[in-house]
């Protein structure tokens, strides 16, 4: 890779960065300031943002909602989705490619077609305003999607590791859990981050879902607006929160990211 290339990455970097530092730069303003005059660096650095959402519940308890659901969906996908995505590369069965394309097709619908069916069922049997409502809805579209990235991943280890592992007399669970999981943990790494992104990032849902006790973070970011008007900077600091977490998942998976992304089918 020559110099040239270098810098144009450098440039493409810079640019990427440059929504990320205007975010955290009208975090530490006052509104009085944002509406102002136009600055690149802010004139005089305020944490009372910050502090308003780590004092007030609404704000720190709608962090928690978020983090709630979002656990609890990326957790049953992938828990669903492994011993799925096993019997799609390994096995053949009637209708699987058939039963893989509705999978597929659940994934590929909008969110709002499933709106007024999960509110009525949920307000029945008394889920809604609930963290589970939220990550169980999400499941309709990730669990879809984990199936698909596993099964890329598992299609690509050779048969020859189950047939060895019959040989030497492990059992089904024994080889899936303690030597298959292991070998596709990249693969494992990449689905637990596209279902975490999904499930954090996704409004339509989590909005009609809940009302207050469950509300998340992405419903209370919508709802800043008073009678002084938009809250900028509030808005602006509860953005760089809640990137926050993304970062910290990416950190713990960058690896198998990196493998995933040049192993799998992603």
């Amino acid at each position: 890779m020559n110099n040239r290339t270098h810098w144009l990455l450098y440039l493409y970097g810079l640019y990427l960065a440059v929504p990320i530092y205007w975010l955290i730069s009208l975090s530490l303003r006052t509104n009085q300031s944002i509406v102002g005059d136009f600055s690149v660096f802010p004139a005089e650095v305020t944490f009372a943002n910050y502090l308003e959402i780590f004092s007030n519940p609404v704000w720190y308890s709608a962090f928690g909602n978020s983090l709630t659901y979002v656990a609890i969906n990326t957790v049953i996908s992938v828990v669903v989705a492994l011993p799925a995505a096993y019997a799609f590369s390994r096995y053949r069965f009637i209708g699987d490619k058939h039963l893989f394309f509705w999978l597929l097709s659940n994934r590929m619908a909008p969110p709002a077609v499933f709106l007024l069916p999960f509110f009525q069922l949920y307000s029945a049997v008394g889920l809604f305003d609930t963290p589970l409502a939220v990550a169980l809805a999400h499941c309709l579209f990730t669990v879809p999607l984990a199936v698909w990235i596993l099964e890329g991943f598992m299609s690509s280890v050779p048969r020859s590791l189950d047939d060895m592992a019959r040989i030497d007399g492990h059992s089904v669970g024994f080889f899936f859990i303690r030597i298959f999981l292991p070998v596709i943990r990249s693969g494992i790494g990449v689905t637990v981050f596209f279902c975490f992104m999904f499930s954090w990032v996704e409004l339509l849902l989590a909005r009609t879902l809940t009302a207050s006790a469950a509300k998340p973070i992405v419903v209370v970011m919508t709802r800043t607006v008073s009678a002084s008007g938009m809250d900028w900077g509030l808005l602006a600091a509860a953005g760089v929160l809640t990137i926050v977490p993304g970062v910290i998942l990416v950190w713990f998976v960058r690896r198998h990211l990196v493998k995933g992304f040049a192993m799998g089918r992603v």
